[in-house]
């Protein structure tokens, strides 16, 4: 069997790599395709690196417009080249469903898509879009099915890769705390992973930083971050009344890092966060939170009219509860998430409950989500060949 998959970020590169490896151990397979360092360990050789694709924001991608034009076609050339059994391609939707789009003009090659679309919040027009190019979408999210066969495509609910994350166990935890001289509760502050974000949220999440130590002295705060991000997160922390300890991949490799900011969240014993998937990772720690994210201006007055779900934290989406509290747009500031942190601090369990639920209902203790996405794909090949 030949498979033809294209993933174009880091994240894209773990769940290829996982479904790969699904795939291998229920076929004989033949892999094509775009793919990071975890794909590659995995069997793929890249038509180049994918890196050149992990571009956001207009201003990052207009100077580099041609040779993403450029890389496009390469790919979707690749694929009619190549004619494989089935393209996927993961995440990544401003590439991935252009090259979709060129080679369903040419072929009749079977495509899928790994990550649905978020219709069920804004821009629910997409999902009509991508049926036009998408033949089958494997979903993270347990209630993302309905929204996509409802636009004509097929959909499986495959599991959150969240799920089959190593947690930190107790002696992780203790050693963590060990290493780094931390007595007493711990805080964990995460004002995001680009510097947009920490730029646009760090001032506000430093006042809240100012307002709770304030009444809550004893506290000790991480922050785990990311390379790119570390030199403005050192920026921001410069006048906070306690010296946070920072965590960055800086002089770390790759597995090092990860068991520290793994451990790190385990340690936690709350944290305050931008909006994003970290509130999955918090909750597979069991680690309670306060959520809260802003967008320049003109972007927050264009989505919040888009929006069609009343809250964007994915832990009260799955769990079908309001438990954990969040400030978005107009609502993120410090004089009110400064309260919500305190009174979660002093009443965390709550959000137990639902955390226990939102993992549940994302597939933990059931089969791992590569696995699930590689049956989910060749069920759905032999019956569409049947």
């Amino acid at each position: 069997m030949k498979i033809f998959l294209i993933a174009g970020e880091a994240s894209g590169d773990r769940l290829g790599a996982a479904l790969m490896a699904g795939l291998k151990s229920l076929e004989t397979v033949e892999f094509q395709g775009v793919g990071g360092p975890l794909m590659q360990a995995e069997g793929l050789q890249s038509l180049f690196p994918m890196d050149e694709l992990s571009v956001m924001g207009l201003a990052e991608i207009l100077p580099k417009y041609l040779h993403l034009r450029r890389r496009l076609h390469q790919t979707a050339e690749a694929v009619l080249q190549a004619q494989p059994d089935v393209l996927i391609t993961i995440d990544s939707p401003d590439f991935c469903l252009r090259v979709a789009k060129l080679v369903k003009a040419k072929s009749s090659i079977r495509t899928v898509h790994y990550v649905a679309p978020s219709v069920w919040a804004w821009r629910a027009k997409r999902a009509q879009k991508m049926a036009g190019v998408i033949d089958h979408v494997l979903a993270l999210l347990p209630f993302e099915p309905p929204y996509m066969q409802a636009a004509g495509m097929q959909c499986d609910f495959v599991g959150h890769p969240v799920v089959s994350e190593a947690q930190a166990t107790p002696a992780d935890i203790q050693g963590f705390k060990a290493r780094h001289s931390v007595q007493g509760p711990l805080w964990m502050v995460l004002p995001g992973s680009r510097r947009g974000e920490v730029s646009w949220l760090g001032a506000r999440f430093s006042e809240v930083v100012r307002r709770v130590q304030a009444e809550k002295p004893e506290l000790s705060i991480v922050i785990p971050t990311t390379q790119t991000v570390a030199p403005l997160v050192r920026d921001m922390v410069a006048d906070w009344p306690v010296k946070p300890l920072i965590l960055s991949p800086e002089g770390m490799d790759a597995d090092r890092y990860t068991a520290e900011k793994r451990a790190a969240f385990g340690a936690a014993d709350w944290a305050l966060a931008a909006s994003g998937t970290v509130s999955l990772e918090l909750a597979a720690a069991r680690t309670p939170m306060v959520i809260a994210y802003d967008l320049k201006p003109l972007s927050r007055f264009i989505i919040s009219r888009m929006l069609k779900v009343d809250t964007l934290t994915l832990v009260n989406l799955v769990s079908e509860t309001r438990v954990i509290p969040e400030f978005i747009g107009q609502a993120c500031r410090p004089e009110l998430i400064a309260p919500a942190m305190l009174e979660v601090m002093d009443n965390p369990s709550p959000q137990l409950q639902a955390m226990d639920l939102t993992m549940q209902r994302l597939g933990r203790g059931g089969e791992a989500p590569g696995l699930r996405a590689a049956k989910a794909i060749l069920t759905r090949m032999k019956a569409a060949n049947s």
